[in-house]
């Protein structure tokens, strides 16, 4: 079995899905640090829209133009539907500690991998600024999933089932190896 993805999430029945041309319950706002970081925020979004969330991607550096970031959070902000900011940021993330204070809603810091990145821009933070930071794409999608799923039981449902599929994964992975290993009969327990 290959390893479930969020984009997988919602091919089950567990009720019917939006169409991909309407807008959801929920939003996730990413904003990337530069263009460099698109396939970085490309992999949240795609996670993201397998929990049925609407997605929006924004370019713009707290560094180069402050300017524009504040004018794509205050548009963002003022969207009626609950919501999640995520930050793409690399080297030093000052995208994240600029984003969240400007905004009510949550920030996640998902710096893109690299040898160049700076964790330690995205960890410590002014008191008074605090967004999570998560590495991993999907799991930011995750966390962000979680957050929205308390407003939209569609989202709720969709992070359910892809727990559910990952619990699947592992205990099928076990199972297969226990009878390649002989110790125990397959159908088994």
């Amino acid at each position: 079995m290959t390893p479930p993805t969020a984009s997988r999430v919602g091919s089950d029945a567990r009720g019917p899905e939006r169409p991909p041309d309407s807008t959801t319950a929920t939003l996730a706002v990413i904003v990337m640090g530069s263009p460099a970081d698109r396939d970085h925020a490309g992999a949240i979004a795609d996670a993201l829209r397998g929990f049925h969330i609407d997605v929006v991607q924004r370019v713009g550096s707290a560094h180069r133009t402050p300017e524009h970031v504040l004018a794509i959070l205050r548009d963002h902000d003022a969207d009626p539907r609950p919501k999640v900011f995520i930050t793409v940021a690399g080297r030093s993330n000052a995208l994240s500690g600029f984003t969240d204070p400007q905004v009510a809603a949550p920030v996640i810091a998902c710096p893109p991998p690299g040898p160049e990145i700076d964790a330690w821009s995205s960890l410590r933070m002014p008191p008074g600024v605090g967004p999570a930071v998560i590495l991993e794409p999907v799991n930011a999608a995750l966390f962000a999933a979680k957050v929205l799923g308390a407003h939209d039981p569609q989202v709720a449902r969709a992070v359910a089932a892809f727990q559910a599929a990952q619990r699947d994964r592992v205990t099928t992975a076990d199972d297969t190896l226990q009878v390649a290993q002989g110790t125990r009969d397959e159908g088994s327990p």
